[in-house]
């Protein structure tokens, strides 16, 4: 009897997670595991490269294509303030519940930075001022879009995407072979992401394998506290405050959500990327949840710039917890300061594994934190990516769907 797909992802990660604990408990300097580990890890490396493959295509097609035939729904402008507002709301909600929970709990307080000190040794910070940051994240906005998509950076291609989506609108039958083109170009690239997709049990069980396997359990015993406090309240937005909104102006059930998006969010939380778990999410939401595919060309791509409800808020309990672990208390305007340069980070942050430890050089800057003190973080960051990037996508595809059902209350 041959195994559904969901049937062969769920028993890629049992069997990932499994092993990983096998080759931790064993060892992973033994010979034989080690070598295992690096078969895996190429087979990893093989299946994300495939998805960054296609993610460049994918993104710049689907969100052309969904400016452009959103014109066919004369809701553009609609769809555009929805999003952001969704967007920014949400992120906002995350990085308040992040302040809330790190403030009654108080990670880090009773510390010693002396047991950080070989973490501290081994990372290179790069130091990033708030205006630096805001100066280089709109600078980054306009390149020549050749450049960028040959680079793979995702945030320009958008911003060009955007720009020819609405040049198609306002061109409108004069440029209908140019949008037959690029639709029939998507269709391909979609095609190509079927054949990818048949790869993804293989994908997780490599992945989740060496992600368990290679895990800092000394590390993480000494920061449990933090990590109870981060993996709780990001759970707690991704699994109340976001399935609530979506109840609320939405009226798809969560048992049908949750059937409909879990390759997703396991793809999401194996790779730590949602830019690369983006085919993913896109065919999720158009397959199983039957949402517009222009809306969705739209909304996602551009979630997985500028949505990051998870990163915002693990940037906000980091840098109180980096303050309790350095003896600084701070005040409320300090506590505000942090509030916003979160979210700003959060929105200039790659959706890219790990990417977050960077752009939060900039939030501890803002309060006056060492920046240095990012390295305490940095072994067990891998895992605690894992559970921020699931939320990241949640939060996206969520934001899909109220966008999606509004818009056709709207008509």
């Amino acid at each position: 009897m041959r195994l559904t797909y969901n049937t062969q992802i769920l028993i890629g990660t049992v069997l990932g997670i499994v092993t990983g604990l096998v080759f931790a408990f064993v060892g992973t300097d033994a010979p034989v595991i080690k070598h295992a580990l690096h078969l895996f890890g190429v087979i990893a490396k093989i299946f994300i490269s495939l998805l960054k493959m296609i993610l460049i295509p994918l993104v710049f097609t689907s969100i052309t294509v969904g400016i452009a035939n959103l014109r066919a729904h004369a809701q553009m402008s609609s769809v555009w303030r929805m999003t952001l507002l969704y967007y920014i709301s949400t992120t906002m909600l995350a990085v308040f519940l992040g302040l809330t929970v790190v403030n009654l709990f108080q990670p880090g307080v009773g510390l010693q930075m002396d047991m950080f000190k070989d973490s501290m040794t081994t990372m290179t910070v790069q130091h990033m001022s708030p205006l630096e940051f805001i100066e280089n994240f709109l600078t980054n906005l306009f390149m020549n879009p050749v450049a960028s998509m040959a680079q793979g950076q995702i945030l320009p291609t958008i911003m060009f995407a955007i720009f020819l989506g609405i040049g198609l609108v306002v061109m409108g039958g004069r440029a209908q072979t140019t949008l037959n083109v690029l639709n029939e170009i998507f269709e391909l690239i979609m095609l190509i992401v079927q054949w990818i997709m048949a790869l993804l049990p293989l994908g997780l069980f490599c992945l989740l394998t060496g992600l368990v396997a290679t895990q800092d359990v000394s590390l993480f015993a000494a920061l449990g506290k933090f990590i109870l406090v981060v993996v709780g309240a990001t759970l707690f937005h991704g699994f109340v405050t976001l399935p609530v909104i979506l109840k609320t102006f939405s009226d798809t059930s969560l048992f049908r959500y949750y059937r409909g998006v879990r390759q997703a969010l396991i793809t999401a939380f194996s790779t730590s990327s949602s830019a690369a778990t983006l085919p993913i999410t896109y065919r999720c939401l158009e397959e199983n949840l039957e949402a517009d595919k222009d809306i969705a060309g739209f909304v996602l791509p551009l979630g997985a710039t500028i949505n990051m409800d998870g990163t915002a808020l693990y940037e906000a309990i980091a840098a109180i917890f980096i303050a309790n672990l350095v003896g600084i208390e701070l005040n409320l305007a300090q506590q505000l300061i942090v509030f916003t340069m979160s979210i700003l980070a959060s929105i200039g942050a790659p959706g890219i594994p790990s990417a977050g430890m960077v752009t939060m050089v900039m939030v501890l800057q803002s309060v006056g934190l060492p920046a240095e003190a990012i390295a305490i973080l940095y072994p067990i960051d891998r895992l605690l990516d894992a559970v921020r990037t699931m939320i990241n996508v949640k939060g996206d595809t969520i934001g899909t769907l109220i966008v999606d059902y509004q818009t056709r209350k709207q008509r």
